[in-house]
């Protein structure tokens, strides 16, 4: 399966959600971590389910490694642009 659509707005949880991205599965855990250590919430859809957390183990076991949608809560995407966009180089 390649390129799979993700909306860009979800309610997932009873929140609004914002796709950040879409991007190969292990791309994408690197971002969540970023943003982790960053202080904002993250998840990522892939086409058959939403990961909230993500063991290392389901990836090395050959979990999906495909594109996947990686969400920001709406009311933290700022925050999130900011972390992902890093310092700015003087």
């Amino acid at each position: 399966m390649t390129n799979p659509a993700f909306d860009d707005r979800v309610m997932y949880q009873g929140d609004v959600w914002v796709r950040i991205d879409t991007l190969p599965r292990l791309l994408a855990e690197g971002w969540r971590r970023t943003l982790r250590e960053g202080g904002v919430v993250s998840v990522i859809r892939t086409p058959f389910q939403w990961v909230m957390a993500s063991p290392v183990i389901e990836i090395e076991t050959g979990g999906y490694l495909g594109d996947v949608g990686l969400y920001v809560p709406e009311v933290q995407l700022e925050e999130a642009i900011a972390i992902l966009d890093g310092p700015a180089d003087e």
